[in-house]
């Protein structure tokens, strides 16, 4: 049973693999389930029984490469009241540094922001990023709403203009530098960018 348990964990892996590989060649609207049954060596049947459909196996296919929201609410959040501009700093850091050290992650948000029309058919897909979006959002908005991070925002600044600002620019450079490799290095000018949108963002930003 244990091996009949791995070997069908190892066929989900395979079919994850092939829809990366697809996904990326022809584009997520372009590449149906047959086209990655049979890139991946399986059965039709096969699929199904891991997928219920291609917006199952895409929304799946993001959850490899980015924190289930219970983990990105605790590290946002486990230090909101004392240093949580920091937390939110560096989980922008790593998720900009990420696409260079993790050639899956790179692949994968290349999908998601040049592969990807969310068509009729991705629309349980679609639903489900953008509501991942707006928790980050609100999770962004919590941070700068504390009364110690409010004061710092500049002058015209509310923490929700603030929280879409910073997830729109960070948005903003993964898409760029996935586009044009050669624009910046996400692990030496990563840093610096991000600290220059904090600077927007608030009076004292150091």
């Amino acid at each position: 049973m244990r091996r009949t348990k791995e070997q069908a964990e190892q066929t989900r892996a395979t079919i994850l693999a092939s829809a990366e590989i697809l996904f990326l060649e022809k584009g997520v609207a372009h590449t149906s389930l047959e086209h990655i049954a049979k890139h991946a060596g399986v059965t039709r049947g096969a699929v199904y029984w891991h997928f219920q459909n291609k917006a199952h196996l895409f929304h799946d296919m993001l959850s490899q490469v980015r924190l289930p929201p219970e983990q990105l609410a605790s590290r946002l959040l486990e230090d909101a009241q004392g240093n949580g501009l920091q937390s939110l700093r560096t989980l922008c850091v790593e998720g900009i540094a990420g696409i260079a050290e993790d050639q899956q992650k790179r692949r994968i948000f290349t999908i998601l922001l040049h592969r990807c029309e969310f068509t009729e058919e991705l629309r349980e897909a679609e639903e489900r990023h953008e509501a991942f979006i707006n928790q980050f959002i609100d999770l962004c908005e919590t941070i700068f709403a504390q009364p110690t991070t409010r004061q710092r925002l500049r002058p015209g600044m509310t923490p929700r203009v603030a929280a879409r600002t910073l997830h729109a620019l960070i948005v903003g450079m993964l898409s760029d530098w996935l586009r044009d490799n050669s624009l910046f290095d996400p692990q030496h000018d990563g840093p610096i960018m991000i600290d220059g949108l904090f600077r927007g963002l608030l009076s004292d930003w150091s």
